[in-house]
């Protein structure tokens, strides 16, 4: 429900340019901490886009990757398999990956192809007493995963189906940035600012699953050597920026989706701030959106877009997309494009509004093209170009 009087402050603020056509925030009485926190002034592309779909029927699919020849793997999460898909849409499934738990959000997730020979891929892992994301990477020989090792575990393990995280990015130090959830309940919740534990955190490790020793809380007693920022509810999507910085998309509750940029060490807040609620419409913790020690989103969404996939354009085949950052919407159905001056977000669309599709992940292409997943039992892989 609204609250009239915070409403009727919203209405009467002086008139400034349109955001994104959106229902009301869950959460009005939350204000931003700085002006262009929320609600960027709408912008409208000059760059026509066209879809062409390379694929259909697939399984739930959360991830895809470039190979050769033209062909892309595909993580099929539902299916709980890895999926080679030709440049004419034909689907080979992967043998040879370990088994998932794929309950409600688990499956096969984040999946990987750095150029160093190897495959990576994250998955929701069965264990004894519940379940964890883990990586684990191999040689694909043909359409058979070969030499496969678990390189990391994500600890302690819960009995829960939610909040896996599962993104997978490579710096050019030759490191891997794993992405993670507070596994949704809330004896995972709690652990999400503690540094024992691997739950709500983005960690960071050698492609061999070591630790580089150069990670903030190496020499921290009795932290995770792996943790790389912590406070993170549910990162989707990850990616660098022009110049190697880290920077993500998370899942806030309801309101309170983030924007961040990452930097080693931080506090990102979760659950002790955020701009969002319960989902029973109660406060989280004492309602606070802002703390001392505690980063800020670079800009957040309320309501929630539900973010999962994201770059940042280069500008190929469309100018004026340089720099500009891309993430999938799940809620919102729409590819949300940001523009951004600096490390401010100055403009927001939504894009491919009218196919109704929850947009899973996005990868750029070497010429500039998209590639989209869609989040359906009958899954799509997209070719997202300027309309010629």
């Amino acid at each position: 429900m609204i609250r009239p009087l915070i409403l009727a402050a919203l209405i009467a603020a002086p008139a400034m340019a349109a955001p994104v056509t959106q229902t009301p925030p869950n959460v009005p009485e939350k204000r931003p901490a700085f002006a262009g926190q929320t609600r960027a002034e709408a912008v409208t592309a000059k760059t026509t886009l066209a879809v062409t779909e390379i694929a259909t029927g697939l399984n739930k699919p959360w991830g895809v990757a470039l190979l050769d020849k033209g062909r892309f793997l595909i993580s099929e999460k539902a299916a709980s398999r890895l999926t080679i898909v030709a440049a004419n849409g034909t689907k080979t499934p992967v043998t040879g990956t370990p088994a998932t738990d794929a309950r409600n959000q688990g499956g096969m997730l984040g999946v990987a192809n750095p150029g160093d020979s190897w495959i990576y891929w994250s998955y929701a892992e069965p264990r004894e007493g519940g379940n964890g994301t883990a990586v684990a990477r191999g040689h694909l020989v043909g359409s058979e995963m070969r030499d496969v090792q678990v390189i990391f575990r994500q600890m302690p393990t819960l009995d829960s189906a939610q909040h896996y995280g599962g993104r997978l990015v490579f710096p050019k130090d030759g490191t891997l940035i794993i992405t993670l959830g507070d596994r949704s309940i809330l004896p995972g919740r709690v652990q999400a600012q503690k540094l024992d534990s691997l739950l709500g955190k983005i960690v960071r490790v050698n492609r061999d699953g070591s630790i580089p020793k150069n990670n903030p809380f190496v020499n921290a007693p009795g932290a995770r050597p792996e943790i790389w920022s912590y406070g993170n509810r549910n990162v989707q999507g990850a990616a660098l920026d022009a110049k190697g910085r880290l920077w993500e998309v998370e899942h806030g509750p309801q309101g309170g989706d983030e924007l961040n940029q990452i930097q080693m060490g931080r506090d990102y807040g979760w659950p002790t701030i955020s701009y969002g609620e319960e989902y029973s419409g109660k406060p989280i913790n004492d309602n606070a959106s802002q703390a001392p020690e505690m980063e800020q989103p670079q800009y957040y969404w309320d309501p929630v877009i539900g973010p999962s996939g994201m770059i940042f354009h280069s500008g190929k085949g469309a100018p004026e997309f340089k720099g500009n950052i891309f993430v999938g919407g799940l809620r919102v159905q729409s590819l949300v494009r940001l523009v951004m001056d600096g490390d401010k977000v100055v403009g927001e669309e939504r894009l491919l509004t009218d196919r109704k599709e929850r947009i899973r992940d996005v990868i750029e292409g070497p010429a500039g093209e998209m590639y989209l997943l869609t989040d359906a039992v009958d899954g799509k892989l997209l070719k997202v170009t300027p309309q010629k």
